[in-house]
């Protein structure tokens, strides 16, 4: 048998040709709209930190005290060796802030969907996911064991001919909906009020990912379902720490009945180290900021960089209208493309990533430019007019580009 690193080189080989492998780069700043990358200062519209809260003092301020006052690590699993403060008074702001019963915080966003979906089916049951779901759900939902259906993307007729089919097959009745509010790739939103009308025509249960929505949607910036106005109607929400709050982890918020089931059959969390204090002190002074005043102000900015940065990318030659987010998809389809067409704009001191297979489907690949409150005006004139170079080759969807 050949050695183990002649065969990951020459599989890595591959990826190259291909346009798919991807390296770490070294980041040598807080994030921000700038960063300092491989000796350069660039402009940062690769996060997600909509909200521009990850380098905020207040939240800089309540990891340090919280290590201070509690130590760097969490020593085991919180069923181990018990649960420290600053994890139950997290909890406690973020399901204030969902308007839920409870909460429950995990180690990351991905582990929480690993968590949550194969404690609430198995194999008697079904999930039905959207097309486009993040990774982690898919993952769950073939962890699970339960009969994966996928619906085609924000499809309601697709979605229920499966629920049509689906009902009376599941042995304990448990049908799982999986959908994201705002997807990650596209930028677009779920049609949640007619999907939750759906799901409860059907006896079904919904878990709404609204990792990309917090912070910016709704009038308290709970997200989708807030804005929607169904958040009494989704019986698990769930998301990230690390996107508009500003900090690290993932959760789940519903009843209390949901959390103290989880807290006992979600393998993820009964079997992980807990989240360090640092991280869950951080999580909630950012629940906090964007809970207030100045919470609602950075909204108001990040929507206004969004308009702003539609209209240069408009005139740059570039129609990222469909979005109705802080995600905009430059579509490219050539995976090799997307990766030179990111690599120049780094030359230019850009830092916009390239989506490629397996994040999105082949052929589709990408630039994503995220905006945040942080973004002045300038930064994003300085991107409309540094993309303005690269246009897509007119009736194609952005295969080839003219520069």
């Amino acid at each position: 048998m050949p050695a183990i690193d002649t065969v990951l080189a020459e599989q890595l080989a591959t990826l190259a040709r291909q346009g798919l492998r991807r390296d770490l780069r070294r980041v040598a700043s807080p994030q921000g709209p700038h960063v300092r990358m491989e000796g350069r200062e660039l402009r940062n519209f690769s996060s997600n930190d909509y909200l521009g809260l990850a380098n905020h003092p207040a939240l800089v301020e309540a990891a340090i005290r919280a290590t201070r006052d509690y130590g760097a690590g969490s020593g085991a699993s919180r069923l181990m060796c018990g649960t420290l403060t600053p994890h139950y008074e997290a909890e406690e702001a973020l399901a204030a802030f969902k308007g839920t019963a409870a909460a429950l915080i995990f180690s990351s966003g991905y582990s929480t969907a690993m968590g949550v979906i194969p404690a609430l089916v198995g194999p008697a049951d079904f999930v039905i996911i959207d097309k486009l779901v993040h990774a982690c759900c898919v993952d769950a939902a073939r962890l699970s064991g339960a009969k994966l259906r996928v619906f085609a993307h924000n499809d309601l007729n697709d979605l229920e001919q499966i629920l049509q089919w689906a009902t009376g097959r599941a042995e304990l009745g448990r049908i799982l909906i999986v959908t994201e509010s705002v997807f990650s790739m596209d930028g677009d939103l779920a049609p949640l009020k007619p999907l939750v009308e759906l799901k409860e025509k059907y006896g079904a249960w919904l878990m709404l990912d609204e990792a990309h929505a917090t912070g910016c949607f709704g009038s308290n910036r709970r997200g989708l379902a807030e804005a929607a106005g169904v958040s009494s109607q989704i019986e698990v929400q769930f998301g990230t720490l690390g996107k508009a709050i500003g900090a690290a982890g993932g959760y789940v918020a519903g009843s209390r009945t949901l959390i103290d089931y989880l807290v006992n059959r979600a393998r993820s969390f009964i079997f992980s180290t807990a989240p360090g204090p640092a991280a869950a002190a951080a999580a909630r002074a950012g629940i906090e900021q964007v809970q207030g005043a100045e919470g609602a102000a950075r909204a108001a900015t990040l929507w206004q960089r969004v308009a702003e940065m539609k209209t240069e990318l408009g005139s740059a030659g570039w129609s990222p209208q469909a979005s109705a987010s802080a995600i905009l998809p430059l579509m490219v389809g050539g995976e090799t493309e997307a990766v030179e067409l990111s690599r120049r704009l780094r030359g230019l001191g850009f830092l916009v990533p390239a989506i490629r297979y397996p994040t999105v489907a082949r052929g589709l690949a990408r630039l994503r430019v995220t905006l945040s409150a942080a973004h002045t005006t300038d930064d994003v004139q300085a991107l409309g007019e540094a993309i303005s170079v690269f246009r897509p080759e007119p009736d194609s969807p952005g295969a080839s580009l003219v520069a």
